[in-house]
């Protein structure tokens, strides 16, 4: 008892002291600074930090002490108590609900991820006399129920904090800003571990019906239209040859190749293209998506469709959660395909999904 009241107090000194030695810091160089948004930044790293620690009590008054200290040092007029702008109230609110709501939110994800490695560890006491695949089938399914469970209480408080923010946001505050374009990339990733733990489970619908890949890949073309260098994505279709047709979920195959091309802009040099081609291969639809980008070394191809796996290489180059490969191939597999990649000849990469396809003589084009 003594050892672990020793090793909280020793926490507390600790981040506390991080949280006057930063403020010390940012106050010294407070008037060089055109933008106090690193300020924000800064405190909620501290936050976090603290709360990792030294669990929610430490979070929490981390949280309380870095709104007063934004409020007081950092926020016209200077070194004294002052709302004397609406927005400011906002801003500061808007700060503490999200220090205070991810403080709550870390602590809760780390007491769960405890739970499930107890779990786990009973799960594999209890399956000693068992098959290793069944002791591996229970702890992935445990894993999904609990990226479920955790996706979707996050998903309330991350609107009310993009809602708060933004109407800050709105009254021209740079912080706000800062913290929109968080809490969005937060709520995407949260989305994706969502549809990660559905289709894991078996509990993602699909709609498998006979589409055809002009109309496929004319509404890829629609969805990226509005975004960044979707003008260096070139489509290549033979329309000469019969139509290609297949039974696939038209909307989720959409998002598998929209996965893979962003995925492909991500990586690419900004004077290549991005070639996105269809074919008929034996009973199989093949749509490639072939990039110049630095390509996959071999030891990683399998490991790039793993969650979460980014490549030392290229993780600090580019944003991401290293989700989309991994929710891309489960869409796949959800509706009978595959995808795979292939280094590309002159240096890129090659993914190619393929989908079933389908003979159906009576199936025609609308004119």
């Amino acid at each position: 008892m003594a050892q672990l009241r020793s090793s909280a107090a020793k926490s507390v000194a600790l981040w506390y002291g991080l949280l006057i030695l930063a403020t010390v810091i940012m106050y010294l160089a407070r008037d060089r600074q055109e933008s106090q948004a690193h300020v924000v930044l800064v405190y909620l790293l501290i936050v976090l930090g603290g709360s990792v620690s030294g669990g929610r009590p430490l979070g929490f008054t981390l949280a309380a002490a870095s709104t007063i200290l934004v409020s007081y040092y950092f926020q016209a007029p200077f070194d004294e108590f002052s709302l004397s702008k609406p927005v400011d109230a906002i801003v500061l609110s808007a700060f503490m609900a999200t220090a205070a709501t991810t403080t709550y939110l870390l602590v809760r994800a780390q007491e769960e991820a405890a739970e499930a490695r107890a779990r786990a560890e009973e799960i594999q006491r209890l399956s000693a006399e068992a098959s290793h695949a069944a002791a591996l089938r229970e702890a992935a399914r445990f894993k999904d129920i609990l990226l479920a469970s955790v996706s979707h209480d996050l998903r309330t408080p991350l609107t009310s904090i993009k809602a708060l923010a933004q109407d800050a946001a709105d009254s021209g505050d740079a912080n706000s800003v800062i913290i929109v374009a968080q809490t969005e990339r937060l709520s995407k990733m949260v989305a994706h571990l969502l549809d990660m733990s559905r289709v894991n489970a078996g509990a993602y619908p699909m709609s498998l019906e006979v589409n055809t890949v002009e109309d496929l890949a004319g509404a890829v073309v629609t969805e990226m239209m509005g975004a960044n260098a979707a003008d260096r994505v070139h489509v290549t279709i033979d329309y000469s040859a019969p139509a290609l047709v297949g039974m696939f979920d038209f909307v989720e195959t959409i998002r598998i190749l929209t996965n893979l091309i962003d995925n492909a802009l991500l990586y690419s040099p900004d004077s290549e293209t991005v070639e996105l081609s269809a074919s008929r291969v034996g009973d199989w639809l093949q749509l490639d998506v072939a990039d110049r980008g630095p390509g996959v070394p071999k030891d990683d191809v399998e490991r790039i469709f793993e969650p979460f796996y980014r490549h030392a290489a290229t993780s600090g180059t580019a944003p991401g959660t290293g989700l989309g490969l991994a929710i891309a191939r489960s869409l796949a597999k959800a509706q009978g395909g595959t995808i795979e990649y292939a280094p590309r000849k002159g240096g890129g990469s090659v993914f190619t999904l393929r989908l079933p396809a389908v003979e159906d003589p009576g199936f025609q084009l609308d004119e």
